[in-house]
């Protein structure tokens, strides 16, 4: 593994510790804007897409500069270009949902925003449960919402709970992440992250059957 990577497992989890007990108590707002972005799936709120949109664009661009920037690049000479992904990612969520308003949220009991959910709540509940398991609890783990794993799952949930056609674009950095993150689970031992490649392979199958659909009923 030290041929592989730079720094060890104890490196890594300590670097989450210095992140975590720096931005607290960043953790309960990052909590509280996932729960609004799932309460408004099932609400017509005004603005609900702008909201939603905006809160995966914050926690996109908030990883990239802070966490991906600020603080693993102390250990890893590479992370300068996972800022740059999510920061870019940030950016086309922004574009895409916020500034031209392309996607609507919407929660419709079928496959694909029933497995949405269930992605959202594994990145909210179950992963960081599965992290105390392993034995990396609080302040030694990844932070739903400002850390790349479980957000990269929240986002694929989110994703899936879209109205009509998914954006590709919207799908290739989460995509790539979950390849690179998801080798976490090994190199670094972080099971939880084994979650992640099966994550997008769920989630890209539905999209691509989800957007067949949709095109199905724009020419029916």
């Amino acid at each position: 593994m030290t041929r592989i990577l730079s720094f060890t497992p104890d490196v890594f989890f300590s670097l989450f510790e210095q992140y975590n007990l720096a931005i607290w108590p960043a953790q309960f707002l990052a909590y509280a804007l996932g729960f609004i972005a799932l309460l408004l799936v099932f609400r017509p709120f005004p603005q609900r897409d702008l909201i939603i949109g905006a809160i995966l664009a914050a926690g996109w661009l908030w990883i990239g500069i802070v966490y991906h920037y600020l603080y693993f690049t102390q250990i890893n000479f590479v992370a300068p270009v996972f800022a740059v992904l999510f920061v870019l990612q940030g950016l086309l969520f922004a574009w895409t949902l916020v500034l031209r308003g392309q996607v609507a949220f919407r929660f419709r009991p079928d496959v694909f925003g029933w497995t949405g959910l269930a992605f959202a709540a594994f990145a909210m509940v179950v992963y960081p449960l599965l992290g105390w398991l392993a034995g990396h609890a609080w302040p030694r783990s990844p932070a739903f919402g400002l850390t790349p794993c479980p957000t990269t799952i929240f986002t694929w949930g989110m994703l899936l709970l879209t109205q009509g056609r998914t954006p590709i674009h919207l799908t290739v950095i989460p995509l790539l992440w979950s390849v690179i993150g998801g080798s976490a689970a090994w190199l670094l031992a972080v099971p939880e992250d084994a979650s992640l490649p099966v994550a997008a392979v769920i989630a890209c199958v539905l999209i691509v059957w989800k957007n067949r659909l949709a095109r199905r009923e724009a020419f029916a």
